[in-house]
């Protein structure tokens, strides 16, 4: 467990490095960052298509009402363990795709599912909605709804309600925090106050300030100061003290670490480790999940108890 962080190092670390928006922009702009970030996000949606075509799993579930008009987006892929670590029913790592709430989808991020289920870990990839179309706020509930879903399928689909994980890379982390501090029996009284039992955030955004400033997505996001205040995770309490564990990439742009620091100094009873990431930016820091016995994926092994 860490030590607690005086609110002196808080403050120091949520207090924004720049009021020039131009800053805002230049450091939040991964894709400028990172030149040949096409040539990455080929081989996710490569990979990715290699494991669908590969396992058995289930396509397109949908987690939310059929009748809502964001119905053909709130659905999920569903990667079940072909191995077996005990005689129990397998755990469950739910995954939430980035893309700054406006790109991507599930079926780029199968990838995810090259490692896991070998080592008997159920996958979900979750799909959401994408502003403009819907606000920030409108995404964090559909990834509640999803998590909430997936704990009532347990039986059916065959994974352990009682060990659901998560993990995210980029906004995909913002969302696997705002789920570590949801009041789950707020949302269902079946819904249990732990139901999230560890969480993995990689290069994720804890405070949306700097999104707000940042032009070129302010003008898809349209966050409001209230949507800051009550959407950034790093200024809210985790729900329970179950395991946070991040990750950012050594050569990803500064304010990636500091939001990484961020997290870590807010929440120092649930955060256990810092994987580092030596050599990765924002497009390759995921490339160890899908890699045998990297840090990262033993690290979400240990976690959910597939070692």
């Amino acid at each position: 467990m860490s030590a607690h962080p005086t609110l002196a190092h808080l403050a120091r670390l949520a207090e924004l490095p720049s009021q020039d928006p131009a800053f805002y922009a230049h450091a939040y702009n991964n894709r400028a960052l990172v030149p040949d970030h096409p040539e990455h996000m080929a081989r996710w949606a490569a990979d990715s298509a290699l494991v669908r075509a590969r396992v058995t799993f289930r396509e397109g579930l949908g987690y939310g009402d059929p009748s809502s008009p964001q119905a053909e987006s709130e659905t999920l892929d569903y990667f079940p363990a072909v191995t077996s670590i005990d005689f129990a029913r397998p755990p469950l790592l739910v995954f939430i795709h980035g893309g700054y709430f406006r790109s991507l989808d599930k079926s780029d991020h199968s990838f995810v599912a090259t490692q896991l289920p070998r080592k008997g870990v159920s996958v979900a990839v979750v799909n959401y909605s994408l502003c403009p179309a819907v606000s920030v706020e409108t995404i964090v509930r559909q990834v509640l709804q999803s998590v909430a879903w997936l704990y009532r399928q347990a039986d059916l689909l065959g994974h352990d309600r009682d060990r659901i994980y998560i993990a995210g890379h980029s906004v995909g982390g913002h969302l696997v925090a705002m789920l570590m501090a949801a009041l789950w029996p707020q949302l269902g009284d079946d819904l249990p106050a732990d139901l999230i039992k560890g969480g993995v955030s990689i290069s994720g955004l804890y405070d949306l300030e700097p999104l707000r400033r940042a032009a070129f997505l302010q003008t898809d996001l349209k966050l409001s100061e209230a949507d800051v205040a009550r959407l950034s995770p790093a200024y809210l309490k985790p729900a329970t003290n179950a395991p946070f564990i991040t990750a950012v990439g050594e050569i990803e742009s500064s304010e990636f670490h500091r939001q990484n620091a961020l997290i870590r100094a807010a929440w120092p009873d649930n955060v256990r480790e810092d994987v580092p990431l030596p050599g990765r930016h924002h497009f390759n820091a995921m490339d160890d999940l899908a890699r045998e016995g990297t840090p990262l994926l033993r690290a979400i092994l240990a976690m959910v108890g597939a070692v």
